[in-house]
């Protein structure tokens, strides 16, 4: 059984593995999710390669704290109110801040990010020092994995594996627009 926690030498690993530009599975709050620098649009490519999916959709962005993904949004236009309201747990579709690479934003002028409370995500946002990339782990087409098992069916064991266990959530986070309020994703 995977621990709640990841262990601190797993964490270590998994951050040396995204500054060197390799690609990540981890656990979120309801599915495995697939990771990378998203400064690193090598590595991203790699993801969307795996999964089969098109750069122009975008992929979002996930961290343990708002800090953390400041790089990547601008609050111009956003009420904090929103922001405190919703994080963490939401996705939330930011305004792109002019430092956002277009290999994240995609064919949009946003860009999505996800405050996390879940343990892995967390620490390994902290020890890493920003968000990460934040997809599902799963072909296009196919269901996100939900377990090990599947993980290595969908991708084989060439991928690091973070290991710890998932959240009890059973779907995707709500995604709201933060400049509208408009609810994206249920």
């Amino acid at each position: 059984m995977l621990p709640r926690h990841p262990h601190r030498q797993d964490v270590r690993r998994g951050v040396a593995h995204l500054r060197r530009g390799g690609v990540i599975a981890y656990p979120t709050e309801g599915v495995w999710g697939l990771g990378c620098d998203p400064r690193q649009r090598r590595a991203l490519r790699r993801i969307l390669a795996l999964k089969g999916r098109p750069q122009h959709k975008g992929v979002l962005l996930v961290a343990g704290r708002t800090a953390e993904t400041r790089h990547y949004w601008s609050a111009q236009g956003i009420d904090p109110a929103l922001l405190a309201q919703l994080w963490p747990g939401t996705t939330l579709v930011l305004p792109a801040a002019p430092t956002a690479p277009f290999w994240i934003r995609g064919r949009h002028e946003s860009v999505a990010v996800r405050i996390s409370t879940h343990p892995a995500i967390v620490v390994l946002s902290r020890v890493f020092g920003g968000a990460i990339v934040s997809t599902s782990a799963n072909p296009a087409g196919y269901q996100p994995a939900r377990d090990l098992r599947t993980l290595y069916r969908y991708f084989g064991r060439s991928l690091w594996v973070l290991p710890a266990r998932l959240g009890g959530q059973r779907r995707p986070s709500r995604m709201v627009d933060a400049r509208s309020g408009h609810v994206l994703r249920e």
